[in-house]
């Protein structure tokens, strides 16, 4: 089945998590803060990180096209991930004043301003690519063209830099970064192959392959939680069921949608 997030959260008796294990796919502060959220539920998380992220194989590329915005060369720098903002911060980026930053989403956003950036374009409907490009001509009142720097993962679909340079912009897409997966110890995929894992959290099509690839067949009674329905579709495309869709692209989301689902469980 596929559900976003329906009905309220029971707020007397068990938390709704209670008893359930949750797989988290990623480390770091996120997977700490998932994890917290888990447990406010009543939820046990189980932190797993099955991808990393590695520097670009063009680093060259990567710190002329750096080079070049900090000289004020672009009238745009599009920024489509948290991870991306990692290597603006690694890299001693500098973004000028009349370089304009469009981030794909609130997460985004949220990573830009905690690094000492700014937002100035977040989508307000779509959270992705394809919401940042239908937002864009309103946003950019029709100003044709602007030069435009799209920095992306290696393995990121070119669906930014394709709208924005049919819009008739001069773009400049340069790969910042690149995701590996890694493998799960293997008491977790013991635990998933015999249903002690409740649900699992897929963050991104990345992860989603790496699940699929690592865990699969994921068991019927394992709930798949996907962040959003792009991630959904991407999962999808893997192989991998996915049984509920976050309706935001946020992590608070995705918490969210399991416990709704538990709660259902317990009350069917």
């Amino acid at each position: 089945m596929t559900a976003g997030a329906t009905g309220p959260i029971p707020t007397q008796g068990p938390k709704p998590l209670a008893g359930w294990r949750v797989l988290v796919p990623r480390g770091g502060p996120w997977g700490d803060s998932v994890a917290a959220d888990i447990r406010s539920h009543g939820g046990t998380p189980v932190v797993a990180p099955m991808i990393n992220f590695a520097a670009t194989s063009d680093e060259a590329a990567l710190d002329r096209a750096l080079t070049a915005l900090a000289a004020g060369e672009f009238d745009w720098v599009t920024v489509t991930s948290a991870t991306t903002v990692d290597v603006l911060s690694a890299h001693q980026a500098r973004i000028p004043q009349n370089t304009r930053v469009a981030a794909v989403g609130e997460t985004t956003a949220a990573a830009l301003l905690a690094a000492g950036y700014r937002a100035d374009f977040v989508p307000a409907d779509d959270s992705s690519a394809s919401g940042m490009l239908e937002e864009w001509p309103a946003m950019t009142r029709g100003v044709v063209p602007l030069r435009v720097l799209t920095l992306r993962s290696e393995i990121a679909k070119t669906t930014l830099t394709d709208g924005l340079t049919a819009m008739g912009h001069q773009v400049q897409s340069v790969v910042a970064y690149r995701t590996v997966g890694i493998p799960v110890p293997e008491q977790v995929v013991a635990d998933v192959a015999s249903g002690r894992i409740t649900a699992i959290l897929v963050t991104s099509g990345s992860v989603a392959e790496q699940v699929q690839q690592q865990l699969g067949p994921v068991p019927e009674g394992t709930l798949v939680a996907a962040i959003g329905p792009r991630t959904a579709r991407d999962a999808r495309g893997f192989g991998l069921r996915v049984d509920v869709v976050a309706p935001d692209r946020t992590a608070e989301s995705l918490v969210d949608v399991v416990a709704q689902s538990a709660a259902r469980r317990v009350s069917s």
